[in-house]
């Protein structure tokens, strides 16, 4: 797990709300739904500027710094996605951070680079402005938590849940 950022203190971070993508949406909301501090996540499509305009799968996370820490999210998005492949899926589902703040970027580049040793291969993870979120068809929204047993699930999600509770037990639900 990460070590604490020297200096970063609570004000120093903004924004309550990041964008996440990587792998499916059903995915990253389900691992972020099982944490505590997360009061909130918006399961979608993220767009942001220049080449990286075109909607992405990916979710809004709402959360509270207070109790569980940026670095901690991170660490989780890196470790719960393929965080260092560059598979040709990447427009589908492009491994990336948005900010809503200018104010976080060099946080999040610090922390990156902090966990990076924790990775045989280079994270290709991209840090980007958000700019638009289009939300999910209603039927698919919290679609883990309606269907555990539905095979997609039980082989795609419940192994990342498990990661959770194994490595990051104090911060679960």
């Amino acid at each position: 797990m990460v070590s604490s950022i020297s200096g970063l203190q609570p004000s120093t971070i903004k924004s309550k709300k990041l964008g996440f993508g990587g792998g499916c949406h059903w995915c990253t909301e389900a691992v972020f739904q099982a944490l505590k501090g997360v009061s909130k996540v918006e399961q979608g499509y993220i767009s942001s500027t220049n080449k990286n305009d075109s909607f992405s799968e990916a979710v809004i996370v709402h959360f509270d710094y207070t109790r569980i820490p940026l670095e901690v999210l991170i660490e989780i998005h890196l470790l719960t996605h393929k965080s260092t492949s560059n598979h040709s899926f990447r427009n589908t589902y492009r491994s990336a951070i948005y900010y809503l703040e200018d104010g976080i970027v060099e946080d999040l580049e610090h922390i990156i680079n902090e966990l990076q040793p924790e990775f045989d291969n280079s994270i290709i993870t991209k840090i980007l402005p958000f700019k638009e979120f289009k939300p999910s068809r209603e039927q698919i929204q919290n679609y883990y938590k309606k269907n555990p047993n539905k095979p997609f699930c039980e082989k795609y999600i419940s192994p990342k849940l498990e990661l959770l509770k194994d490595k990051f037990q104090k911060h679960t639900l």
